[in-house]
């Protein structure tokens, strides 16, 4: 019995569970039979970051790995081969790990891996996931879904046709953080009264390039994908997009029109990315929302939302509290200022420093449950509409002129990266 066909087994007997209630790992003897079997495509730090999660907090096998580059499979063995042991499980066998530029499809062909992690460039998402979908494999896909709007079409397409068949999440964790979760259901429910404008920013330090000596311009490049815009989509879509996601989340709603602007100063040499961008925002309701986004300097700043009503400001930071000021104000308990340090009680008392202390530890459990229940998900189309909302502004920020929504989604603009990946193997 292959594990697919033990997964269909275990649903089965839970439609029976009112006559006999048996744990999966009571059926087949051990934690192992019962562990998801996942692979990651793209080994970076990101990719080992999510994994590291999904260890921990659920019951996955780690059995198969992808990547371009030989050195990060080896750095990366070597941390999750730790985390299975962590759980009791043997070593990735050597056999599945697949290096080069086909390696996500030998991974995706190997019938014991039920669910993949890619963790890829973004520009590889649409590609990797309608192979994904194609071979029947459960999806965490990381943000964005896509680089540009024919790539997020891609996805729109490949998700439409999943329903009821496999989970398909994307990794926007700040929709998992109980801190937020509740910031968001009380602006909805009209704790702030009427939304009269929001204020969005994500400043974050500079980037440092990698060593790119002795390198192919393609190596080079997808060493240093951050500082390139054909293939991580650029800052707006790498970080200020959380911000773009918690928006469309609390207003329910996709932006009519942007208009912005921004540049690239003081960076490197080598690359496009551009490194600020401002850009203003107008949604249904005469809601206008401003945002900014930065990768600069030696220092980070701060990520923030701000929703500002006609009876009160919501207002959610990465580190510094999420709460309400106004007629019904309200506090998720998270420390406000860094020197507030929290003592062991407070934090026993659920008292934390970050607003996300349990996002990326509720995502990773939503998805495997999903798997478990066979209650699947479908993030496709929400992750959809926060890359376009970034696309949006990045597509207004570098015309200098007002983009619509529709305009933006009829452009069918197309990205490509012009890497020569055979060199690669």
């Amino acid at each position: 019995m292959t594990k697919i066909e033990r997964r269909s087994f275990i649903k089965g007997a839970a439609a029976v569970s009112a006559i006999t209630i048996l744990k999966p790992s009571t059926v087949f003897g051990t934690k192992a039979n019962s562990a998801i079997q996942l692979g990651i495509i793209g080994c970076g730090n990101r990719g080992t970051s999510v994994i590291t999660a999904m260890s921990k907090h659920t019951n996955v096998n780690i059995m198969a790995m992808a990547d371009l580059f030989d050195d990060q499979l080896k750095v990366a063995k070597e941390k999750l081969d730790g985390l299975n042991k962590d759980k009791g499980f043997g070593k990735i066998d050597p056999k599945n790990i697949y290096q080069g530029s086909k390696a996500y499809m030998e991974l995706l062909n190997n019938k014991d891996v039920e669910a993949v992690l890619i963790s890829s460039p973004a520009y590889t998402h649409p590609e990797f996931v309608e192979a994904a979908i194609a071979a029947g494999k459960h999806i965490y896909c990381e943000k964005p879904v896509a680089i540009d709007v024919a790539g997020v079409k891609r996805i729109e397409k490949a998700g439409s046709t999943i329903n009821g068949k496999l989970s398909m999440v994307v990794g926007f964790q700040i929709r998992h953080a109980t801190a937020y979760q509740e910031m968001v259901k009380r602006v909805q429910e009209g704790a702030i009264g009427d939304v009269v404008t929001a204020q969005l920013y994500y400043l974050a330090s500079g980037l440092p390039l990698k060593p790119i000596d002795n390198m192919s311009k393609s190596e080079a490049m997808i060493r240093n994908q951050f500082h390139f815009r054909s293939l991580s989509g650029g800052i707006l879509l790498d970080q200020g997009i959380h911000m773009l996601d918690v928006c469309s989340w609390a207003l329910q709603r996709k932006p009519i029109m942007a208009m912005g602007s921004g540049g690239r100063d003081h960076n490197d040499a080598f690359g496009d990315a551009w490194n600020n961008y401002q850009v203003i925002y107008k949604y249904p309701d005469n809601i206008r929302v401003s945002f900014h986004s930065t990768q600069l300097g030696p220092t980070f700043g701060d990520v923030c939302a701000r929703f500002i009503g006609s009876k009160g400001i919501a207002t959610a930071h990465y580190s510094g509290g999420v709460f309400i000021d106004g007629e019904q104000a309200w506090d998720s308990g998270v420390i406000r200022h860094e020197s507030d340090n929290e003592d062991r009680s407070q934090r026993a008392a659920g008292v934390f420093t970050s607003s996300l202390h349990d996002s990326n530890e509720n995502k990773v459990k939503s998805f495997i449950g999903s798997i478990n229940s066979g209650k699947f998900l479908n993030e496709s189309a929400s992750g959809a509409t926060s890359t376009y909302t970034a696309i949006l502004g990045r597509m207004a920020a570098e015309k200098g002129e007002p983009v619509s929504w529709e305009s933006m989604q009829n452009s069918n603009e197309s990205i490509n990266p012009n890497l020569n990946l055979p060199q690669f193997g």
